[in-house]
């Protein structure tokens, strides 16, 4: 394809990733190098009939006047990605000089908040892909050999998750799992503790939000398997059969390798959507036990005199960091495939 051609075949997606991608990261990672304004404190005194108090407030004027000057705020350089809210590199190497074994160490680290949201985002996006890829495969199987008059009620069903908001299937769920809901009720019936709650205990909270995660997201890896299973060959298949070839060996030297490809673009999908996990969080109301990343940004943007955009930026570059990481391994093994192709 000449040139001019090729350039003017892919001019609207280029314009568009630079307008809705690459301009908005830009102005986050300016915006994560510097801080909010510190408050211009105005004294005075209220006086009534038993005499004056000193009061103190902020001069909102003076404050408009300086947001208005500088939108970004102060300029803070790199000092927001190392302070205790993010990376803590002083505390981190002050807990390392005063602490005497691993555990605490560990346990020290984990109250840092950052830490404390990237240890749980790193290990629901380790457990939850996995498990979403291979039970979505193993419904695809299923679905794929039942009979025909079955598969449009089955697939139906096995695609709920997939349809219901986010937020809603955690409310649901989170409704499901309190000592008064269908779920919490028989949990304390079959261990006969009326204290047993999936809230209370962090391990609990943890396992709980896993599961809903495998839960939401299974429908999408069983929509792309079931779609490739539609287009394996069947003459291998047939081959195979005649070889003496038994189901799971079929599935396993036949069907398997013909989905890696599928597989590969599941775990990509997955990988970036299990590491900004935030819905579930909200609708566990299960703060208290964890945090992921997203979370943080929210609670950023929400704290209660003035959002922290900095800091809340700053977070967002490290999660953007985060997620380049973990795709690196993937791309790099699906550049090597497309090299040794061609």
């Amino acid at each position: 394809m000449p040139h001019k051609s090729f350039l003017a075949f892919i001019w609207p997606s280029l314009l568009a990733m630079i307008l809705f991608i690459a301009i908005p990261i830009i102005s986050v990672a300016f915006q994560s190098l510097h801080i909010e304004h510190e408050q211009i404190l105005i004294e005075g005194e209220t006086c009534g009939p038993f005499g004056c108090t000193p009061e103190v407030s902020v001069d909102s004027a003076a404050m408009a006047a300086l947001r208005e000057s500088a939108p970004a705020g102060r300029f803070n350089g790199l000092g927001t990605y190392s302070n205790a809210s993010h990376l803590a590199f002083d505390e981190i190497g002050e807990i390392f000089e005063t602490s005497d074994n691993f555990n605490q160490i560990r346990n020290r680290i984990m109250n840092l908040p950052f830490y404390k949201a990237l240890i749980f985002t790193i290990a629901y996006t380790f457990i939850v892909t996995p498990l979403v890829i291979i039970l979505g495969f193993i419904i695809a199987v299923v679905v794929n050999s039942i009979p025909t008059f079955l598969k449009g009620p089955v697939i139906f069903f096995s695609l709920l998750p997939m349809l219901v908001t986010p937020l809603v299937g955690s409310l649901v769920l989170f409704w499901m799992i309190d000592s008064r809901g269908v779920i919490g009720a028989a949990l304390q019936m079959l261990f006969s503790d009326p204290s047993l709650s999936l809230k209370a205990s962090p391990t609990l909270t943890w396992l709980t939000l896993f599961v809903y995660g495998v839960w939401h997201s299974a429908p999408f890896a069983f929509v792309v398997f079931y779609a490739g299973l539609q287009s394996v060959p069947q003459d291998t298949l047939e081959s195979a059969m005649v070889d003496g070839a038994s189901r799971w060996e079929r599935v396993r030297f036949v069907v398997i390798p013909y989905l890696m490809p599928l597989a590969t673009f599941i775990a990509l999908m997955q990988l970036m959507d299990n590491f900004r996990v935030f819905e579930p969080i909200i609708g566990f109301s299960a703060a208290a036990n964890a945090t992921s990343l997203s979370y943080l940004i929210y609670n950023d943007l929400r704290a209660a005199e003035s959002p922290l955009y900095g800091s809340a930026a700053a977070t967002s570059m490290l999660t953007i960091v985060g997620v380049i990481i973990l795709l690196l391994p993937v791309l790099r093994s699906n550049w090597r495939e497309f090299n040794r192709k061609n």
